[in-house]
C-alpha cells in the first residue's frame, strides 16, 4: 500500500518536526548549491535557508499545511518534473522515494534536473531495527518498498552513502525515531505520524506485546545497551549522486 497523504498528512506538522542535527547533515551534502530542488517535499522540512528553493508535492493535504514562509510549492509527481534539463545546482528527497510509483523514473528525473548533487535521505530496507522483533509487517514492508542501496547506483550513476545517526531524542517523528523511546509507539497519535504504520493491516499483537515487555522490564533488559547510546544506526542512509 502506498500511503496517501491526503489523507494521513492531516496534522502531520504535529507530529514531523524536522531535526536540526539531521537538517545539518542534509544540508552540507548540498554544498554551495543555490538553487535547489525539493521533490516530495511535504510541508517543507529539511529545505535549506538561504537558498531559492522549488518544492514539488503531489498531494494538497500537505501543500496546504506548509508554511506561508515556506517555498511556494509546485503539485507534481516526481516521475515527471515539469522542468527543463539541468534546471537546478542540487535537488533533494527527504524519505519520500519508497511512495514513489515508479522510483527508477523519478530519481533519473532527478538526476535530469539537477546540475550538481542529488541529494536523498532514504532507508537500507535490509536493516532491522529492534521495533522490527515486535512488529515484522514492518520489516516485509521495508522490503517491499524500498530500493535496495545498490538501486542507487544503477538509477542515478555513482553514489556515495553513509549512515545518519538517530538522536535520542530526535524531534521528527519518523518510523524509527523513538528507538530509545519505545513507549511512544503505545501512543495511536505519534502512530499516526508515520505513514508505515497506516499502510500494515495491523500491529495490534506487537504492540500488546511491547506494552507487557515495557511494565515488565523486560524490553529494558532486553535492550539495556540502546540506553546507553546518545545515537543509534537505525538504519537510515544519505546517498548522494555527484
Amino acid at each position: 500500500m502506498t500511503a496517501n497523504y491526503d489523507s494521513i498528512g492531516i496534522n502531520y506538522t504535529a507530529r514531523r518536526r524536522p531535526d536540526p542535527r539531521i537538517g545539518r547533515i542534509i544540508h552540507a551534502a548540498l554544498g554551495t548549491a543555490q538553487t535547489v530542488l525539493n521533490v516530495g517535499a511535504g510541508t517543507g522540512s529539511y529545505e535549506p535557508p538561504g537558498c531559492i528553493v522549488t518544492a514539488v508535492e503531489p498531494s494538497l493535504e500537505m501543500i496546504r499545511q506548509r508554511s506561508p514562509a515556506a517555498a511556494a510549492a509546485v503539485q507534481a509527481h516526481a516521475e515527471d518534473l515539469p522542468f527543463d534539463d539541468g534546471s537546478f545546482d542540487a535537488s533533494m528527497a527527504v524519505l519520500t522515494v519508497h511512495h514513489w510509483t515508479d522510483k527508477r523514473q523519478g530519481l533519473r528525473e532527478m538526476r535530469r534536473v539537477t546540475r550538481g548533487p542529488v541529494v536523498l535521505l532514504t532507508f537500507d530496507p535490509s536493516h532491522r531495527p529492534w521495533l522490527t522483533d515486535y512488529i515484522p509487517a514492518l520489516a516485509l514492508l521495508d522490503e517491499a518498498q524500498m530500493p535496495s542501496l545498490a538501486d542507487y547506483e544503477r538509477w542515478l550513476g555513482p553514489v556515495r552513502i553513509a549512515p545518519v545517526p538517530v538522536p535520542h531524542d530526535c524531534s521528527d517523528g519518523f518510523l524509527y525515531a523513538y528507538w530509545r523511546r519505545p513507549e511512544a509507539y503505545l501512543d495511536p497519535g505519534i502512530r499516526s505520524g508515520s505513514s508505515s504504520f497506516w499502510a500494515i493491516d495491523s500491529a495490534d499483537a506487537g504492540l500488546e506485546k511491547l506494552k507487557h515487555d515495557l511494565e515488565t522490564g523486560e524490553w529494558a533488559r532486553r535492550y539495556a545497551d540502546l540506553l546507553t547510546l546518545d545515537s543509534y544506526d537505525a538504519g537510515y542512509r544519505l546517498v548522494v549522486g555527484d
